[in-house]
């Protein structure tokens, strides 16, 4: 009887070397699976070394699969890693490869992730991550300059003002710090007055004013000298996810978790528009440099969602085009500086680990960069026209520079429905 259970054990793994061996599979993709969580538990691939010996209860050892068995399993991997490999050629994205020797790797500016990258000036970025830190650094040297410890819990956002050395950083403690890059390492202002994570930043253009949004639904506006708060105001389920000061106006604009967008007046400290609600939370926004329009990113999941929207704010609620493309949450989008007789673009990161340009007018995405092995892309920052900062998950902060023209560029916009013309590639990390 035991010898016939043996024949009927082997004749099993005969059928399943079959089964995995054929080039014309005849099972569903869910009775792959079953078969294989079947198998992983069959007695006969349950064994102590090489030498055939049944495994022990209790004992803590390495369980190894005989020769025969680990080919099997060999070509089931090797079937999806192909298959894998075409799919990821048929979207004609060009992916990063972590171990490019062509990418220069300088000393990490954050241990963990990395939420939040602004410009200072032309030469040094601020960033912010989970390592409470707030950190500027030189990404064209590849150096550290400082490293600013205040905050007890992860930094979200942080902002600079233009012109200045002044740097203020929003934090999960509920607390937001002002920094001068040349008055030492010690916060020069402190902003209290939240109860739950602050996700909003804006300086106003005279650099008089601060703006903040907490998930606690209040938004508040702050006398940047003294550090007191002028005006609150809260509105029920206004969860902000990001905020917005409109170039040379007294108006702000925020994202919200209601999946709103408001425009706010400064003077009045009074909410102005309200945004159509879009299907999904909205996660973050920008106002382009004249300030007539503004760009917004959703969250999203499984192709459902993850689109940028652009909205003309001359006339509230009227929105001009929609840039889709991205599978999963967009959790960042920021209108690109124009180079000289091009065209207004938008750019966009996402946590489905790609960077999606698009025409601004016509939504048509010009070039996709893929960085597979860096988890959700957080958070980008225009440099110039040539030159884009990404915050990601896993791989830290991100120098990426766009070029134009290449064939390979070509390929990457025309496998996702974008015209040719854009080459982006990762030259550094930090």
């Amino acid at each position: 009887m035991a010898h016939q259970r043996g024949e009927k054990k082997e004749i099993n793994a005969v059928l399943l070397l079959f089964f995995f061996s054929s080039s014309q599979p005849i099972f569903s993709f869910s009775s792959i699976l079953f078969m294989c969580f079947y198998y992983r538990g069959h007695p006969l691939l349950r064994w102590k070394g090489d030498v055939g010996l049944p495994s022990t209860r209790g004992e803590c050892h390495v369980q190894q699969t005989p020769h025969k068995y680990r080919e099997v399993m060999g070509k089931l991997q090797s079937k999806f890693r192909k298959r894998s490999d075409l799919y990821r050629a048929s979207q004609g994205e060009k992916a990063d490869n972590t171990f490019d020797s062509q990418v220069v790797q300088y000393e990490p500016a954050h241990q963990g992730s990395t939420n939040t990258v602004t410009n200072l000036n032309p030469d040094l970025c601020v960033s912010g991550g989970s390592d409470q830190a707030v950190v500027v650094y030189d990404w064209k040297q590849g150096r550290m300059c400082q490293s600013f410890q205040g905050h007890n819990r992860e930094v979200t956002k942080v902002v600079c003002y233009p012109g200045s050395t002044w740097i203020f950083s929003a934090s999960r403690d509920k607390t937001v710090l002002m920094w001068d890059l040349n008055q030492g390492d010690e916060p020069i202002q402190e902003f209290c007055g939240h109860e739950l994570v602050v996700n909003g930043l804006a300086i106003s253009p005279d650099g008089r004013k601060l703006c903040t949004g907490s998930r606690d639904n209040w938004m508040c506006l702050w006398d940047i000298e003294s550090a007191k708060c002028e005006h609150r105001h809260n509105i029920s389920r206004n969860l902000v996810t990001h905020v917005c000061w409109v170039p040379s106006s007294s108006s702000i604009v925020q994202t919200s978790e209601d999946k709103t967008i408001r425009v706010w007046d400064s003077r009045a400290w009074q909410v102005t528009n309200t945004f159509p609600a879009k299907q999904y939370i909205q996660t973050h926004c920008d106002v382009s440099a004249n300030g007539n329009y503004l760009v917004s990113s959703s969250n999203g999941f499984g192709g459902q969602g993850g689109e940028a929207t652009l909205w003309d704010l001359r006339q509230p609620g009227c929105k001009v085009v929609e840039y889709r493309g991205h599978v999963q949450t967009t959790a960042c989008c920021m209108f690109l500086p124009t180079p000289l007789g091009g065209t207004a673009q938008v750019a966009t990161s996402s946590h489905d680990c790609s960077i999606k340009i698009w025409d601004q007018n016509t939504a048509v995405c010009l070039g996709t960069l893929s960085l597979d092995s860096a988890g959700p892309l957080i958070c980008l920052a225009p440099t110039d026209s040539t030159d884009l900062l990404c915050a990601s998950f896993n791989n830290g902060l991100h120098h990426i520079q766009v070029g134009h023209g290449s064939n390979q560029a070509q390929v990457s916009g025309a496998g996702l429905g974008g015209a040719g013309g854009l080459d982006m590639k990762v030259v550094a990390r930090f």
